[in-house]
């Protein structure tokens, strides 16, 4: 006999406004105890010294984590000038200090070179694996970490504020793997200064915002309400981006056995002038369940994802 999993059947996102100080898995852990849901996970780590989207996914929307990870994020930062640090944050070890303050036009001045496709090496203070280790466990533990060159793409960046003469304010918009620490490593660089990011704060990734997020003190409340539905987002909002069709009963039926259904001419046509590039991902609705994620392939629609929702 199966064992019967622990917790609820709960379904859909958590549009998280992470708090300072707390990782990310154990924000995660908070929110599957609040709804006492019986799987979830998140889309995207931020660290405890950043604020911000944390989506959070909870039972069936866990099989759709791995579209959160190819979406766009905005980042905003503040680099205070004249100390770098070993972890290029503000709880690093000092191991640079300079009079150097680059003004808000020579920062300006520098960013486009870090705007579109660019090599990118990640932080020391990573959780990267180097030869099985995470390589913040090894830089902590003072051993030199080399890590390869990564590319990755910045869409845009752009200096919002110059407080004063040891503080700069930028916003990002960059595709995934960026680490806004490297960028503020690599900028002071530059610039032939030194620096670090003293304030951290993720604004948005794809579809989840500062708009729709809710803080843990919200959801808490609204448990202690017996309303905690009221903050969950649908499944389906992670695939905001990916072409939908709409299926009958007996397609649904048989997409939910594993076994692909054939399309109309005029649907695949449809589906074709939406998707971009080599992309062949459908989601599939029945009315308005999210019924599976499928390839559209030679006029046929072959099911990869089937969601247990009703």
């Amino acid at each position: 006999m199966a064992r019967r999993k622990k917790g609820q059947p709960v379904h859909g996102w958590v549009c998280l406004d992470k708090p300072l100080e707390m990782g990310s898995t154990e924000a995660v852990s908070k929110v599957r105890r609040l709804f006492d849901a019986q799987k979830a996970g998140h889309a995207g780590t931020l660290d405890p010294l950043a604020s911000g989207i944390l989506p959070i996914a909870l039972g069936e929307a866990t099989k759709t984590v791995p579209f959160m990870m190819e979406a766009r994020k905005v980042y905003r930062f503040t680099i205070n000038w004249g100390v770098s640090t070993d972890s290029v944050d503000r709880e690093g070890q000092i191991i640079g200090r300079s009079d150097v303050r680059p003004t808000a036009e020579q920062v300006k001045a520098a960013l486009p070179a870090f705007v579109g496709e660019i090599d990118q090496v990640p932080p020391a203070f990573s959780a990267i694996k180097v030869d099985g280790q995470r390589a913040y466990d090894l830089a902590r533990e003072g051993i030199a970490v080399e890590l390869a060159a990564r590319r990755v793409t910045i869409h845009s960046a752009e200096v919002t504020a110059a407080p004063d003469a040891d503080h700069v304010d930028i916003r990002i918009l960059t595709g995934k793997g960026v680490y806004v620490r490297s960028l503020a490593r690599d900028l002071a660089i530059a610039l032939g200064a030194e620096g670090h990011v003293s304030v951290l704060r993720r604004e948005q990734v794809g579809p989840f915002s500062t708009e729709n997020a809710v803080s843990l003190d919200f959801l808490t409340d609204l448990v202690h309400r017996s309303a905690a539905s009221e903050g969950l987002l649908p499944v389906a909002t992670a695939l905001d981006d990916i072409p939908e069709l709409a299926v009958t009963d007996q397609d649904a039926f048989s997409l939910r056995q594993g076994r692909p259904i054939i399309l109309l001419p005029r649907q695949v046509e449809t589906l074709k002038g939406q998707l971009h590039g080599d992309a062949r991902t459908v989601s599939v609705f029945q009315g308005q369940t999210l019924v599976a994620l499928g390839q559209l392939r030679a006029g046929r629609l072959e099911p990869d994802r089937v969601f247990n929702l009703s």
